[in-house]
């Protein structure tokens, strides 16, 4: 689980439709992107300004295997 702290209500609303349409969101923090499910966006009442902690449970990396490699066109040189 990754969690963190935002001031910014534009990104807490963003974290907020993500969880509740289970959908992936995106993060990045410390040089490193994030994306992977929202768990939870906790608001914390006895700061000034407002300040809330997003958990997010991450995804595995896709890998390119999935990918085929190219194929090669053996009659390519006829054409030309």
């Amino acid at each position: 689980m990754f969690t963190f702290e935002t001031t910014d209500y534009k990104e807490v609303r963003r974290f907020r439709v993500a969880q509740f349409n289970g959908r992936t969101a995106t993060v990045e923090s410390g040089g490193t992107i994030i994306t992977g499910h929202v768990r939870s966006v906790l608001e914390s009442k006895s700061s000034v300004p407002a300040r809330w902690t997003i958990t997010i449970i991450p995804n595995a990396p896709k890998t390119d295997a999935m990918r085929p490699s190219p194929r090669i066109r053996p009659f390519m040189e006829d054409i030309y």
